[in-house]
Order: C-alpha cells, then structure tokens, then sequence
C-alpha cells in the first residue's frame, strides 16, 4: 500500500450545502432528532422585525442528542422521507 492510502483524509467540502444553528425540540424515533431553528426576517416596507421558526428533522449518527441541546446541522442528501439535514456538532448539551 501507498503511504497516502494508509492516512486517512477528512472529507472535502464543496461549500455548497446549507447550515443552520437551532434546538432540539423532540428526538423523534432512533438516530432522528427535530430541530427548531429561529430566523429574524425584516419587513421591506415597515422595517418591522418578526420571529419566524422552523422544525428540521435531522440524522443524528451518535444518537447522542437529547431535547434543549444546541446544534448546528448541515444540508444533506435525503435520508428518508422527510430527514435532509445531519447533525455536524453539539454546541451545548441541555442540562437534564
């Protein structure tokens, strides 16, 4: 075997995919957790700022996620009927 076969690479990313910060609202069946992620939109003509919110279901590999943890997720090939986002890390485990 070559030398640069035997290292083992992170995969390259593209760029391209999507990611969002939210919180996980429920873990919905095994591996699967939903994710709530909040955005500000501003009115063109009012300036008025509103709350709008969101539920993703995201792929969680570890199974480690349980509700009020902060997570960022990433875009992703469809993994079942409705999950197309992945988990990419845990920013604050929830203190149950």
């Amino acid at each position: 075997m070559s030398k640069q076969a035997e290292t083992k690479q992170e995969p390259v990313s593209s760029g391209r995919r999507q990611t969002l910060t939210g919180v996980v609202t429920k873990k919905s069946g095994d591996k699967t957790v939903a994710v709530q992620v909040e955005t500000v939109e501003v009115h063109s003509m009012y300036q008025k700022r509103r709350l709008r919110s969101k539920i993703y279901l995201a792929h969680d590999e570890q199974n480690e996620c349980q509700a009020g943890d902060k997570v960022m997720i990433r875009e992703s090939r469809p993994l079942s009927a409705r999950k197309r986002w992945v988990v990419v890390k845990r920013d604050k485990p929830s203190l149950r």
